[in-house]
């Protein structure tokens, strides 16, 4: 049985997610720091850890990362209260599979914990990651359109789309119907690799090479041999490991960290990005050759927000799913429910959707789902009138930025953009957020540069 790692200062808590877990056979370790936990992952394998997000000595990205610097393959689920929800899906960015909030459910834990562990397995009639529920909307419609052409082919493709729109899911739609279905498909998310170990992770090591290489090392690309590596964000790898890709994708070839031997590979590459390469091409951030390389062919996918016509479509499928999940009866969602969903913009899109409708339908009591099982966050958006921001200037926008409703926020964003003279890197400093933020606000917003 699959071992699970609860990190978490809470006592209580720890000992009520381990007797639940125990339950259902699940073996369990309890950490009460974020060291401790780390300590027990060098020490033991384990499939799957439950990390709070507040610990007294490091918070759930450092230990996020550090999990991944380790294993990239182990999955990480944040614990969190309702005002990090926000925080939460920037950690699913950075590679945490999923959040939980508080209070904690005992059934959406062990759910969440049989799923993946690969203890349990969903019919491909019920789980949204097996079925291609396509929707009205002829932007994904076309995006579908597009995966099946380019599928029986060899060609590269890159695959645009914000966090949780699906590009994982078209990339091993792609994967099993090309010729390559009974070959492997390897996932890489690179914003979850510590940029010191891509190298490692994608090329593979031998022992001695480097501090901290302790033994040999097999990299994705001679993983995948014979079938379709998926590189998630593959905007964040360094200028470095960008060349190395590029001669690995030019030749064929793979030559490990401390190795000059090149070995033969036969591999489809996959790559995705929630930004726009182009732009980092012209920033000089991202090589010009490794995106006309990778780029034979694009798919773009909408963000939920631009699927107005889907969205009731795709909520009432995940209802439908955590109904079969949680042994639950709720059979529809009040009139107030559905104008939340429409008015809400979904900054995690359908992953976000998922996860929301999951523990509302967990926590009503009743067969209609009422506003009151929705968190506060998502009921508080979409009850704010938006309106443009007055009277702020340069000095205090760094204060107000995470302050502001969504009116506000994007009139000082293009005032900031303007104040910059157009020079993207220089106003998200000015607004005190990274570069890949505000590129993501400036396509929420749909703001003309």
């Amino acid at each position: 049985m699959a071992r699970i790692l609860i990190i978490d200062d809470d006592i209580f808590i720890c000992k009520a997610i381990q007797k639940q877990l125990a339950n259902k056979g699940f073996r369990t370790e309890i950490a009460f720091s974020g060291n401790a936990g780390l300590k027990l992952l060098k020490e033991k394998s384990f499939s799957l850890v439950l990390c709070d997000f507040r610990l007294p000595d490091k918070d759930g990205l450092e230990i996020l990362r550090e999990v991944k610097q380790m294993d990239t393959r182990i999955p990480v689920v944040i614990i969190t209260a309702y005002a990090d929800v926000r925080m939460a899906v920037k950690l699913m960015k950075q590679g945490a599979y999923d959040y939980l909030t508080k209070p904690l459910q005992h059934e959406e834990i062990v759910s969440l914990a049989k799923q993946l562990t690969g203890t349990t397995k969903k019919s491909g009639s019920s789980d949204v990651f097996e079925d291609f529920l396509v929707g009205e909307n002829p932007g994904f419609k076309q995006a579908v359109k597009f995966a099946k052409k380019v599928a029986p082919t060899g060609m590269s493709v890159l695959i645009e789309g914000e966090t949780g729109t699906g590009k994982e899911y078209v990339a091993r739609y792609i994967h099993r119907n090309s010729s390559r279905k009974n070959k492997p498909f390897v996932a890489v998310d690179c914003g979850a690799i510590p940029k010191e170990l891509a190298g490692s992770e994608l090329f593979g090591h031998v022992k001695g090479s480097f501090t901290g290489a302790v033994g040999d090392k097999t990299g994705v690309f001679q993983q995948a041999d014979g079938g379709t590596l998926f590189l998630d964000e593959i905007g964040n790898l360094s200028y470095s490991v960008q060349v190395q890709l590029l001669r690995t994708l030019q030749e064929k070839t793979v030559t490990r960290i401390g190795e000059n031997k090149p070995v033969k590979v036969d591999v489809r590459v996959i790559a995705a990005t929630n930004e726009t390469l182009t732009r980092q091409v012209e920033e000089n951030n991202f090589r010009e050759d490794l995106l006309h390389r990778i780029n034979e062919f694009k798919i773009v996918l909408p963000p939920l927000r631009k699927r107005q016509e889907d969205i009731l479509f795709f909520a009432d499928h995940f209802r439908k799913l955590a109904n079969e999940e949680l042994d639950q009866q709720v059979e529809q969602f009040s009139d107030d429910v559905r104008e939340i969903f429409f008015r809400y913009e979904w900054p995690g899109n359908m992953r976000e959707m998922k996860n929301v409708v999951k523990r509302a339908v967990l926590l009503s009591s009743g067969e209609i789902l009422s506003s009151r099982a929705l968190p506060e966050e998502i009921v508080q958006f979409s009850s704010v009138q938006t309106f443009p921001g007055e009277g702020i200037n340069e000095n205090n926008q760094e204060q107000t930025l995470k302050k502001l409703t969504s009116g506000a926020e994007k009139e000082i964003i293009i005032k900031a953009i303007e104040a910059a003279g157009y020079n993207k890197s220089k106003a998200a400093r000015t607004l005190n957020i990274d570069r890949k933020t505000l590129y993501n606000k400036i396509r929420q917003y749909g703001i003309d540069i």
